[in-house]
């Protein structure tokens, strides 16, 4: 009996590697600079950072809240205020259970947001019923909103004040440049460790 033929991994490896150097090649950054600067002034203002998304996007607000509280700067008490929306199985499930699950961000946001915070949602298809609620209730809160979207942008696009959309159908891909984006921000932050910032408390 003949041993099935596969197609050599390295090849879809290539392949999947040229897709994401495309969808990040010649890409318009101005939508992500304005994040950047952004997020300076909330580590120097102490305004509120809010990650959340579903699913694998869900464990990408989960990293980077911690890289943005803390592994950023390394320095106890210096990071952002950052919170992962995604990150609490008990307040996840007691919400979705009273409530439905298109709630399951937008109420946290309600109780935790204050106005001028920041809030940035990951999604691939960018029609996530709570991705589309937390949108909605950001405008409601004077809270910023930036979406990283992939495929369409969907209805996210429209909703959210500062779109980061990725045109590329691929869910894999899509949440690479989630995470990619993440930690350029990161980085960028970090070469900013050098100039004398003032932490201030909420005001």
């Amino acid at each position: 009996m003949n041993a099935p033929a596969f197609a050599p991994p390295a090849k879809l490896f290539g392949e999947y590697s040229r897709r994401l150097a495309r969808a990040l090649d010649g890409f318009d950054w101005t939508p992500v600079e304005r994040l950047a600067y952004d997020l300076l002034d909330c580590w120097q203002t102490g305004r509120q950072v809010f990650f959340c998304g579903n699913g694998g996007s869900g464990g990408n607000a989960n990293h980077l809240a911690n890289d943005f509280l803390y592994a950023f700067t390394k320095t106890p008490g210096s990071g952002l205020r950052v919170h992962s929306l995604a990150a609490n199985p008990s307040v996840i499930t007691c919400l979705a259970n009273d409530e439905g699950y298109e709630q399951v961000f937008s109420l946290q946001l309600a109780v935790l947001a204050r106005p001028r915070d920041i809030l940035v949602a990951f999604s691939g298809s960018g029609n996530s019923p709570n991705i589309l609620r937390v949108l909605e209730e950001a405008k409601l809160r004077d809270v910023t909103s930036y979406a990283v979207l992939g495929f369409s942008g969907g209805k996210a696009r429209e909703l959210a004040d500062v779109p980061i959309h990725f045109a590329i159908d691929d869910m894999q891909i899509a949440e690479d440049a989630q995470m990619i984006i993440g930690h350029m921000l990161m980085q960028w932050l970090q070469e900013q460790r050098g100039e004398e910032i003032s932490i201030q408390g909420p005001g």
